[in-house]
């Protein structure tokens, strides 16, 4: 699994015209994040097409940044955030971004942006 960063311009229509060039590639989000920061904006998604997405953002001179993702599937309950953020420091590692990719039950899975994803799978084994 991989996710695009892009870095955006804090004003109406920024997050607009990114998804439009994604829906008009039939590019399907399967999880989003965004936030402002002054007048900077940043998106972080996981298309459910990369190259689709990859293409679509090229062809309109959109840039991002593109990073693997570790997935894990944990019990949803208190305390599992936590141990996992323990488990990343413990290895050195720095988390960059935490998606909520499925729910069912009592499992969640989430995928994580870090600096090292073979190491990350072995920190959360």
């Amino acid at each position: 699994m991989r996710d695009f960063t892009i870095h955006l311009t804090h004003r109406p229509g920024e997050l607009g015209r990114v998804a439009n060039i994604l829906g008009n590639a039939s590019v399907n989000l399967k999880s989003v994040a965004a936030m402002a920061f002054g007048n900077q904006g940043a998106v972080r998604l996981i298309p459910d097409d990369i190259e689709a997405a990859r293409d679509a953002l090229r062809q309109a001179n959109v840039r991002f940044e593109e990073s693997e993702l570790v997935t894990v599937l944990r019990e949803n309950r208190a305390g599992e955030l936590a141990d996992v953020a323990d488990r990343l420091s413990n290895a050195g590692l720095n988390m960059h971004a935490l998606y909520v990719v499925g729910l069912e039950g009592d499992l969640v899975e989430l995928a994580i942006a870090v600096d090292d994803v073979k190491k990350a799978k072995k920190a959360l084994e």
